[in-house]
C-alpha cells in the first residue's frame, strides 16, 4: 500500500487536501491520504465529508510522514511549523531515506533553506512549494504552486498532486528559497495593490463618488484587477471574512521588505504599504489581525478625517 500524506488543515491546508480526495490524487484503499493536524476536529471534519474515501488520521505528524512516500505540509505560521517540523514528534521525526516532503508554507528563505538541509540530511528530498492564493482557489483547485528544490519530486507531482490542488506550476531553481523568493514578491506586491485600492476606494467615498460605481469603473480599464472585483464590494460593507488573514498578509510583506533591503532595492512604495498593515495589524482597538487583509481599509479609514470617515468609524 502507497499513502500520501498532508500535515495541516487550517484555511488553506483544507481545501488543498480536499482537492487530493476530490481529484483522486489519494484516498483509495490502496493510496489512502493519511492526515494530521494540531486542532484533531479539522481531521475528523474533512474525513465526514469524504465518506466514501480512504482516509486515515494519525496522531503525530511523525506517523504521517512514516507512513507515506510523500507528504505535503502547510502550516499558517513559522513558529507553528518550525514546531511541528522539528518537534519530537514532528515531520523530520518520520524522514528516512525515501520519504519526500512538499512544504507549501510561506516561510523566511533561510527557514526553508535548514528544512532542506535537515530533511536531505536523513535521506529525503524535500520541495520548496509555496503557494499564490487564499481559501478559495485552494477549495477549487486554482492555487499557483512556486517551487524550487528537488526537480525530480516536482516532475513527480506536478501533473498529479500539484495538479490537482492548482492550476499552474512554477520551478525556479534546484537551490532552495528561490520558490520563497517569487512568492514574497508576489505578496508584497499583492498587499500594496490593496493598500493603493482601499485608499481609493476611501478617497472616491470622501469627495461623494458612489464606491460601488467606482469598483465598476476600476473594473473595466487598464488597472482591473479579479482581486480589485472580489474585494472592493465586500469592503465597502464591512465584509472582511478570512480568506487570507491581515496578519498572514502582514508576515509576508515584512519578509519581503527585508529582501529587499538584503538585495539593495528602492522598495519604498511597498515599504509604506507595510506599514499600513502593520499599524492595522497592532491596532488592538480595531482588532483586524484575524479579519482577511481587505480590513487595512478600516485602518485607512481611521486614519483619515474626512465625514465619511469618521461616520463609518461609528456604525
Amino acid at each position: 500500500m502507497s499513502a500520501t500524506g498532508f500535515v495541516g488543515l487550517g484555511i488553506m491546508g483544507e481545501g488543498m487536501a480536499a482537492r487530493l480526495l476530490s481529484e483522486g490524487v489519494a484516498g483509495s484503499p490502496e493510496n489512502p491520504l493519511v492526515i494530521w493536524n494540531r486542532t484533531g476536529s479539522k481531521c475528523t471534519e474533512l474525513k465526514d465529508k469524504f465518506p466514501d474515501k480512504t482516509v486515515i488520521i494519525k496522531e503525530t505528524a511523525r506517523e504521517v510522514v512514516e507512513a507515506c512516500a510523500i507528504t505535503y505540509s502547510m502550516l499558517s505560521t513559522p513558529e507553528a511549523s518550525k514546531m511541528v517540523f522539528e518537534g519530537e514528534t514532528g515531520v523530520l521525526a518520520g524522514i528516512a531515506a525515501g520519504k519526500s516532503i512538499v512544504d507549501c508554507a510561506t516561510l523566511a528563505e533561510t527557514d526553508m533553506q535548514r528544512m532542506d538541509a535537515a530533511v536531505q540530511e536523513k535521506g529525503g528530498r524535500f520541495l520548496e512549494a509555496p503557494v499564490s492564493g487564499s481559501k478559495g482557489p485552494a477549495a477549487t483547485g486554482a492555487l499557483i504552486f512556486l517551487c524550487a528544490g528537488s526537480e525530480d519530486l516536482f516532475n513527480e507531482i506536478k501533473d498529479s498532486g500539484l495538479a490537482a490542488m492548482g492550476k499552474a506550476s512554477h520551478f525556479f531553481s534546484t537551490q532552495v528559497g528561490y520558490g520563497t523568493r517569487a512568492k514574497l514578491v508576489v505578496n508584497s506586491l499583492m498587499g500594496t495593490m490593496l493598500a493603493a485600492f482601499g485608499e481609493g476606494l476611501a478617497l472616491s467615498e470622501s469627495v461623494g463618488l458612489d464606491p460601488n460605481k467606482m469598483v465598476e469603473v476600476i473594473g473595466q480599464g487598464a488597472i482591473q484587477s479579479p482581486m480589485f472585483n472580489l474585494k472592493g464590494p465586500k469592503m465597502i460593507v464591512k465584509d472582511h471574512a478570512p480568506n487570507f488573514p491581515l496578519k498572514h498578509a502582514h508576515k509576508d510583506m515584512a519578509l519581503a521588505c527585508a529582501m529587499a533591503q538584503t538585495a539593495g532595492v528602492e522598495y519604498s512604495v511597498m515599504d509604506q504599504a507595510e506599514k499600513i498593515f502593520r499599524a492595522a495589524r497592532e491596532d488592538e482597538e480595531l482588532n483586524v489581525a484575524d479579519e482577511d487583509f481587505s480590513a487595512v481599509f478600516e485602518k485607512i479609514h481611521k486614519e483619515s478625517t474626512s465625514e465619511v470617515s469618521k461616520k463609518r468609524r461609528m456604525e
